[in-house]
């Protein structure tokens, strides 16, 4: 038998990869349980079994390597219901062989903190190591039952994994929220649920077929969540297999799960198709069409919320600084609806889907948008120019930070002609244009005059010198201040 260094026949290592094997072990081992869900049947046993969220589990990205690493440390996953955030969390125990507690901030109270840190305890006692601590729905729980777990997260009792649907920056206490990493979890794509689909036929429903037209309607209908996803998938196999159906295809589908159907595929049209629909109607100025396609969804069960959401991105993509306003009434809209609900809040939101029906389109400042995130993602890093540095103490003013800036408010039209933005060593580059319409048609005629202004001043040569700052300009070094 190996020792370690100091002659013990196992080393703190070889405990935990024992232990890490034995919980992979027992988990694979134990029997199904038919009785159990499909989705609980489908759990992952490991890693490289969890669909989706490839920004956190691929190759290099930062779970993955965590894994790999044996790095257990504290996390909050941030998610949608359905993508995989208690599993991650199981699998994280049986990875780093380290006991798992499991609390439900929805059912569970002090008490279960107490359990958890009696078991915790006895656990550090026996191994000399941490417990995994997972707290689902971690913003259901008052600040002080968040404050109960903050000693034993420092003194390293608790390796504590939270899970919530809501923003932590809001949701979770800040002195938990420094202690922890945060992880965001996406919603499923079309080819991760794809992908659930073909592993559920071949481990559960062997010899069943579901076509193509049913799988959209299932995958439309899951909205992202695995969960909601596998127990319809489980209604619809069960109900073909009592029946000796081969293959589930659409009508079988609508008739397994009628009220489910018409929530989020009402008449057979897909969820996303009607989202698309509403989108396309407004960004074609048709208010009646974006009118009945928003009655649609409503009559389906979308909830209005969701709806909301999309106005919001239409009114920044779609419309945007052509009618600003389009932006201010939709969240408007939105605050009013969260304050009356439905049926009544669900007027405001009509009025926000005519409102951007109607309004001048542009996507000017869309295209810009990306345009120049798309040239900052390819360019180097530039330094600030001296002259418009911030120079709030007199080292950074003595260095130059500041020296020569123009002050706009205090030249004529409030705008210092030939001053450069821009870093020093780079062209400037005009990736913003104005559409010629509604208000942008008047920020075009302000900006041609700004840029006509600047090449005439700097064609003469004739710049208006800026302040001084400090004792120094940016071009003279003062001795004492190394800067290399």
């Amino acid at each position: 038998m190996e020792t370690d260094l100091f002659g013990n026949p196992d080393s703190p290592d070889t405990i935990k990869n024992a232990a890490a094997e034995a919980a992979k072990a027992t988990r694979k081992a134990a029997p199904k349980d038919q009785a159990s869900p499909l989705a609980e049947r489908l759990r992952p046993k490991t890693i490289d079994e969890v669909v989706g969220q490839k920004h956190l589990l691929g190759p290099g990205k930062p779970l993955r390597s965590a894994f790999e690493n044996a790095h257990p440390h504290s996390m909050i996953l941030w998610g949608p219901p359905g993508v995989g955030k208690t599993t991650l969390a199981r699998l994280m125990a049986d990875a780093f062989g380290l006991p798992f507690i499991s609390i439900s901030a929805v059912l569970g109270g002090v008490k279960d903190i107490r359990d958890a840190v009696e078991k915790a305890t006895a656990n550090r006692e026996k191994t000399g190591r941490s417990t995994v601590v997972f707290v689902d729905e971690v913003h259901r729980f008052s600040k002080s039952q968040q404050d109960a777990f903050l000693p034993h997260v420092e003194s390293g009792l608790f390796t504590f994994i939270g899970a919530t649907t809501e923003n932590p920056s809001f949701e979770v206490i800040s002195a938990l929220l420094s202690r922890s990493t945060v992880y965001v979890l996406e919603s499923l794509k079309e080819e991760d649920l794809e992908e659930l689909l073909h592993r559920a036929l071949e481990r559960e429903y062997l010899g069943l077929k579901v076509n193509e037209e049913a799988e959209k309607i299932l995958i439309g209908l899951a909205d992202g969540d695995a969960r909601r996803f596998l127990n319809a998938l489980e209604v619809s196999a069960t109900m073909a297999k009592d029946r000796g159906i081969k293959v589930i295809d659409e009508k079988f589908v609508r008739a397994a799960l009628p009220a489910t159907i018409r929530r989020f595929d009402k008449g057979g049209d897909n969820f996303y198709d009607q989202i698309s629909a509403l989108h396309k109607s407004v960004r074609g100025s048709d208010p009646d069409a974006a009118l009945y396609w928003m009655c649609r969804m409503l009559d389906g069960g979308v909830d209005p919320l969701y709806i909301a959401r999309r106005l919001m991105r239409m009114s920044i993509e779609d419309i945007g600084l052509a009618d600003p306003r389009g932006m201010e009434i939709t969240t408007n809209a939105v605050d009013i609806y969260e304050r009356l609900g439905s049926p009544e809040g669900e007027l405001a939101l009509a009025n926000a889907v005519v409102y951007l029906a109607c309004a001048p389109k542009s996507v000017s400042v869309y295209k810009a948008f990306n345009k120049m995130r798309a040239f900052v993602k390819q360019d180097g890093t530039r330094p600030v120019p001296m002259h418009i540095r911030n120079a709030p103490t007199k080292l950074m003013q003595k260095v130059g930070n500041g020296a020569g800036y123009r002050y706009p408010p205090d030249e004529p039209g409030s705008f210092a002609a030939g001053v450069k933005y821009f870093p020093d060593d780079m062209d400037e580059i005009r990736v913003y244009k104005p559409s010629p319409r509604g208000l942008e048609i008047k920020i075009g005629e302000k900006l041609a005059q700004f840029h006509a202004l600047n090449e005439e001043v700097r064609r003469s040569g004739d710049m208006p010198k800026g302040r001084s700052v400090g004792t120094k300009q940016a071009s003279e070094p003062d001795p004492n201040i190394h800067t290399e």
